[in-house]
């Protein structure tokens, strides 16, 4: 959101509504040490703080909360659905842990556990959905009255309309075919909607929440949803649904009028320094808190907190959601500084050894700076935790020798929690949902399918010129061993330099621009050009496995099959044993299948009203 006063959401102690009668909540808005209230009866919750703290309960859903957790399929990072099935992640940590996520990794979706981690994320997203219709419900009984004047009534209701439409958003990148609930809904065992459908109803929501909401962050509190948050979700989900004409107006506007901007560099986006949560490129995030005075540190990153280097660490625990070879390999650069992966279809991916900069054969290969931004490899300082190791992770034979690096707080941060268990992988990270990278992007692809082939090139070269500007840098501390491993570090704090600094010996990082000749010749190579450079921006993020299927099975088949058996050089199935296992990607896996728990529930009169997806 855009950056207003120094406030921000606070995510409850354990904020739910069950079914608009019962609010847990906390004493104020903007406390970042609330103490739970207790049970609220109907007439304390039927006033203007009641509303609030009911539309507080709806952002609080976004992440994994006290009341409906089960295990990780909550995550609001999608790690399990997004990275780990895509060309991105490993399950990592080690073989029978969490057996679901490798059943997620290796296409075994029909097994049971894969229906209980789907459960979960069904749950959490219609668990979002009644929290933000039982919202507009109470509004409108106390607006009713008088004590909310319209003008704020209308805001609080743009927020709750906008919230309802990201979470079946997000139920319609997995499942396609849903129920879409609105505040006056009576039936709760609906059908579910055709897809195209669905995307007509998302599309009249966000219209709607775009023209109630003010273009600031309501009270200037930041974390707000605001009338640009919901154009720009708008035009992402248009393209999610192939509509490039009207997603090309829509993003175009937002990126020529809108607020956001590209952080100045990368290390900025993912970070736990209050100095840039929030930030110019966050367009929309879940608000992390930690030591806000929950027992158990829940109100922190708490469905991404298994995804930490392990017990060699300084985090403890638990190595899952490692990056992949693959992807490693992806960010490995030409002499112009551009992907191999584009001018070496052939080779890029042939490296099968790790890549530790104890090598000197490493240090020399040159990379995009943002890899180690993504990843942990080894003789890398790991942001100013000291240097990674191999005793880092958990079973290098299953999940590889990289930790994942985004969602890790920097130890100067002061953004971890000092409550729950193995506190020191929870922290206060904000986890961006929809960022302006992001956003630049898909008009960057919009621009393609448009045919306007030097704008795309603009937008990538944009993006480009903001992951040249820092590289990963010494990070010293008195006593994280950088000084031993690397001398010319011993009082070097920085742990973001410009990626030519001399006191970087341990890679060799470099960052072309595309010229208008290669890619941007037509609009094939250029397609790949942008879904290249979305892969390197947005990597560990959630977002591959997505991205993969909107481009349409033939292009996700090709890419998810030629990554277990053979492409660049390299095959998975060369090098993790768990892949020997692993099912083609068809056309079923285009769509998760609907929790079976949810089909049973939804019998009316012994018939199913939700019909499972195609190959379920």
């Amino acid at each position: 959101m855009t950056i207003g006063l120094n406030y921000r959401l606070l995510k409850g102690t354990a904020l739910a509504m069950a079914a608009g009668a019962v609010l847990y909540g906390c004493s104020d808005f903007l406390s970042k040490a609330a103490t739970p209230e207790g049970t609220l009866d109907q007439g304390t919750l039927t006033t203007p703080s009641g509303v609030e703290g009911s539309l507080i309960a709806t952002y609080r859903q976004l992440d994994c909360t006290n009341i409906h957790t089960g295990d990780w399929g909550c995550a609001v990072s999608n790690w399990a659905f997004g990275s780990v099935p895509s060309d991105d992640a490993y399950e990592g940590s080690e073989a029978n842990d969490q057996p679901p996520v490798e059943s997620l990794e290796l296409y075994h979706w029909a097994n049971g556990g894969v229906s209980s981690y789907l459960n979960d994320k069904w749950v959490a997203m219609y668990e979002g959905v009644s929290r933000a219709n039982a919202t507009i419900r109470l509004l409108r009984t106390v607006a009713a009255t008088g004590a909310i004047t319209p003008p704020v009534a209308a805001q609080i209701e743009g927020e709750a309309i906008f919230l309802r439409a990201h979470y079946l958003f997000e139920a319609y990148r997995f499942w396609g075919n849903i129920p879409y609930y609105r505040e006056n809904d009576t039936d709760f065992k609906k059908a579910n909607e055709p897809a195209a459908d669905v995307v007509t109803d998302l599309l009249k929501d966000l219209d709607s929440a775009a023209k109630l909401l003010p273009a600031t962050p309501r009270n200037g509190q930041v974390g707000r949803v605001t009338s640009w948050t919901a154009k720009a979700y708008k035009g992402r989900v248009q393209m999610y649904a192939g509509q490039y004409a009207a997603a090309l107006t829509t993003l175009r506007d937002i990126h020529v009028n809108g607020p956001y901007k590209l952080e100045t560099s990368f290390d900025h986006v993912w970070t736990g320094f209050a100095a840039f949560e929030n930030g110019k490129e966050t367009i929309f995030a879940y608000q992390a808190s930690a030591n806000d005075g929950e027992p158990n540190g829940e109100n922190s990153n708490y469905g991404d907190r298994l995804n930490f280097p392990h017990s060699g660490s300084p985090f403890g625990c638990c190595g899952f959601h490692q990056p992949s070879q693959n992807l490693v390999n992806f960010y490995r650069v030409d002499a112009n500084g551009l992907p191999l992966a584009l001018s070496s279809p052939g080779s890029w991916n042939a490296d099968d050894e790790s890549q530790s900069a104890a090598s000197a054969t490493v240090r020399a290969t040159a990379f995009d700076p943002r890899l180690d931004w993504t990843v942990g490899r080894d003789s890398v300082p790991f942001k100013d935790w000291g240097i990674h190791t191999a005793e880092w992770i958990r079973q290098i034979s299953h999940g590889g020798p990289y930790s994942p690096k985004k969602n890790v707080h920097e130890q100067a941060s002061g953004a971890q929690s000092n409550v729950g268990w193995t506190n020191a992988q929870t922290n206060s990270d904000n986890v961006h949902i929809f960022r302006y990278a992001d956003l630049l992007l898909m008009l960057a692809e919009a621009e393609v399918e448009n045919g306007s082939l030097t704008a795309a090139q603009a937008l990538v070269d944009t993006v480009r010129m903001r992951a040249a500007v820092r590289a990963q840098g010494c990070g010293w501390t008195a006593d994280n061993g950088i000084g031993t491993v690397y001398p010319q570090c011993v009082n070097d704090t920085r742990i973001a330099v410009p990626i030519d600094d001399p006191k970087i010996t341990w890679a060799t990082y470099r960052v072309g621009l595309y010229s208008t000749q290669g890619p941007w010749i037509n609009v094939a190579t250029a397609r790949e050009a942008v879904r290249t450079e979305r892969r390197l921006e947005l990597a560990m993020e959630g977002q591959r496995f997505f991205d993969l299927r909107r481009y349409g099975n033939p292009y996700a088949a090709a890419t998810l099959n030629a990554y277990f058996n053979g492409v660049g050089g390299g095959a998975e199935k060369t090098r993790r044993p768990q892949f020997v296992s692993v099912e083609p990607f068809t056309a079923r896996h285009q769509l998760y299948p609907i929790p079976d728990l949810q089909i049973s529930l939804s019998k009316v009169g012994g018939q199913d009203r939700l019909v499972q997806n195609p190959g379920w």
